[in-house]
């Protein structure tokens, strides 16, 4: 039997698949549950995607399943699995849940980190950090502009204070004297970088953004800065429709919290952005509505941004909003690279329904004092795409 005949269920119950999708464009979807609630909000975002895919057609997502994580590494020694990696290349774009355990540690005390080698390997320099509010969700900001908070923070993922993280075992170890690890800012990533920051703003604003990419970046100290920005204004000249500008990546912190609501794209090094991003993300709710895509010329990752959380696994309280909003930036990656136009529309579908659904307080994850685990909040949401 196929796989598009085989009836699957999850640990939830939230999906199962037995339709025929012959004909259809077809796109392979490498997933990692990974660990802890890695679990159950990729079931959450499945369940969503194929509910997206069966209410407008014209396409068909085949899932690969691979195993890696810090519990594989408590196992078996390894952090992903034998030809894991190998199977990941292939994919059309990879899908991953949560990676780490507290109490699971490499001997050097650092974390089980093999998407951090994914990064690298499959050169995924833009992370993609949507930060967006939402109606009747948290907003820790008084000032009723923060309603209005919509941008993106955009790090480059494979270079900058990431360079030398340790599961790529780049640092100068010097006795058990000292540890320096180096911080690579390099032409080539740079422009790319630089090129998606204005092409992303060039994008939403056709959809009613501001049209503003500002670099983030601590240039007045480190030459490397000073580099980043240097390249920053190079590439800026060829996008003479979009507005751009600086900021101190110290003053920029201030600002997120002093006027958030004024910024649209925010490009910047690796670590400002590992920062900043979980900064802008908890003015809008928490992580829980932190997706993610990590995008490279020619593979994708895309994951929620949250922790493994793994006191909850498995206990239905989970919000698995980020993951799902990482399923439907998947879809739209897909759509840019296939021109399959009924990706976008499935990914809107789910951006909408989201949309709505906080608009009618029908969204109430426990993640923010609300009534709705995993599966009731996951059931709403599609409920809401079936009446969208």
């Amino acid at each position: 039997m196929g796989e598009a005949g085989i009836r699957r269920r999850f640990t939830l119950g939230l999906w199962a698949r037995e339709d025929s999708t012959m004909g259809n464009p077809t796109f392979q979807i490498a997933v990692i549950q990974g660990d802890g609630i890695g679990v159950d909000v990729i079931e959450s975002t499945r369940a969503v995607l194929h509910a997206a895919q069966k209410r407008t057609g014209g396409f068909t997502l085949r899932y690969q399943e691979l195993t890696a994580g810090a519990g594989y590494f408590r196992e078996t020694g390894r952090d992903i699995a034998p030809g894991a990696e190998d199977a990941a290349g292939k994919s059309d774009a990879i899908l991953l849940g949560a990676i780490g355990l507290p109490a699971v540690r490499h001997e050097d005390g650092t974390e089980i980190a093999p998407h951090l080698r994914l990064r690298d390997r499959f050169q995924l320099y833009a992370g993609v950090r949507p930060v967006k509010a939402y109606p009747n969700a948290p907003q820790r900001l008084a000032d009723p502009r923060a309603a209005d908070i919509d941008l993106v923070v955009l790090r480059e993922s494979t270079e900058g204070l990431f360079y030398s993280a340790a599961t790529l075992n780049r640092s100068v170890v010097v006795g058990d004297d000292e540890v320096r690890d180096i911080l690579s800012i390099t032409r080539p990533t740079t422009e790319k970088l630089h090129d998606f920051a204005f092409t992303l703003a060039r994008k939403r604003k056709a959809r009613g953004g501001k049209g503003l990419v500002t670099c983030v970046d601590k240039a007045n100290v480190f030459r490397s800065m000073a580099f980043f920005r240097k390249i920053f204004d190079e590439r800026a000249v060829a996008f003479p429709d979009i507005q751009h500008g600086y900021n101190y990546v110290d003053a920029q912190a201030l600002d997120l919290i002093r006027q958030p609501w004024a910024f649209d794209v925010l490009v910047m090094e690796n670590m400002f952005g590992d920062i900043l991003s979980d900064l802008a993300g908890g003015l809008v709710g928490g992580m829980g509505m932190a997706s993610c895509a990590e995008i490279g010329d020619a593979h994708a990752l895309f994951q929620p941004a949250h922790g493994s959380a793994p006191d909850i696994m498995g206990q239905d309280k989970a919000n698995p909003l980020a993951a799902i909003l990482s399923g439907a930036m998947l879809l739209d990656y897909l759509a840019d690279k296939s021109g399959v136009k009924a990706l976008s529309r499935a990914s809107e579908l789910i951006d909408s329904a989201v949309d709505r659904g906080f608009a009618a307080n029908r969204m109430r994850p426990m993640e923010f004092g609300g009534d709705q685990g995993t599966r009731e909040l996951t059931r709403e949401l599609l409920d809401l795409m079936q009446s969208g």
